[in-house]
């Protein structure tokens, strides 16, 4: 019996464009590739996202740290303020690396291709979560040979990891949008600074009580310090209290709004 002709064009197996599904992941997959290649020949990144944290880290223990008085071991008390740094460090390179691509033509070869906009955003988000997983491992082992000590049982750690995967997401996407509107890489970069900013307006490094009446206001308002307390009260024992609700609603909250807005902005400068 002679096989059914069938057209490719409709099969998602040889036309992965052809399906909802099958296309999009195809195309995701793809680019994530490219994006995990590009970060991983692009030492410079990746070591200065793991140089700048561990710097602050030493510098802030070993010649602050003994000026300071948080109530406990203060290499404890900084560390995962200087992780939620690391992080920021490392998702703010995202900028960078769309402002590069779209600088440098490479979308223009996609315009032509039925590829959603969401899917080269996608492939340079995941890479960040790649660069921001290996920084992290490594400056949370050389904040224990500081003498950081955590508490953390390991369903806090899987918990940790996901609260940070959560914000990591969302600086991501965040960074996407960034560089989706910066007209060159070095303005991507100037916008990004905006991001690393904020966690010096936390309780990353001294108490809020300690701050001014104004600069408290702000730091007890914003995404970081309840996530930061978060992370704090999951890997050193502190009381967690109302923060770990705050930094989740915040991280969700964050990230879908990174995500929209990254798509439309993306969208709308490829359109141009």
């Amino acid at each position: 019996m002679s096989r059914p002709m069938t057209d490719p064009a409709a099969d998602p197996v040889t036309n992965p464009a052809a399906g909802p599904v099958t296309g999009p992941l195809a195309d995701s997959i793809t680019m994530i590739g490219r994006s995990v290649r590009l970060a991983r020949r692009n030492t410079d990144t990746l070591v200065m996202s793991v140089v700048l944290p561990l710097l602050m880290m030493t510098l802030f223990v070993h010649v602050f740290g003994g000026a300071i008085d948080t109530g406990t071991r203060y290499v404890n008390y900084v560390v995962p303020g200087i992780v939620l740094l690391c992080v920021g460090y490392g998702a703010a390179s995202t900028a960078m690396s769309v402002a590069d691509d779209l600088t440098k033509g490479m979308v223009d070869r996609l315009r032509s291709m039925p590829i959603r906009p969401f899917v080269v955003l996608t492939g340079h988000v995941v890479a960040s979560v790649a660069r921001n997983a290996v920084s992290t491992t490594v400056v949370i082992g050389a904040a224990v040979a500081m003498g950081f000590r955590p508490t953390a049982s390991p369903v806090e750690w899987a918990a940790t990891a996901g609260l940070l995967l959560l914000y990591v997401l969302a600086l991501s996407w965040l960074a996407a949008g960034l560089g989706a509107v910066a007209k060159s890489v070095e303005a991507a970069g100037t916008f990004s600074f905006l991001m690393l900013f904020l966690p010096y307006l936390s309780s990353a490094f001294v108490p809020t009580g300690t701050m001014p009446a104004v600069l408290r206001v702000i730091s007890e308002h914003q995404p970081i310090t309840p996530i930061i307390e978060t992370v704090r009260g999951l890997l050193t024992g502190t009381p967690v209290g109302g923060a770990g609700w705050a930094a989740l609603a915040w991280s969700v909250g964050l990230l879908a709004v990174s995500f929209t807005l990254a798509t439309l902005l993306y969208r709308r400068r490829t359109r141009d």
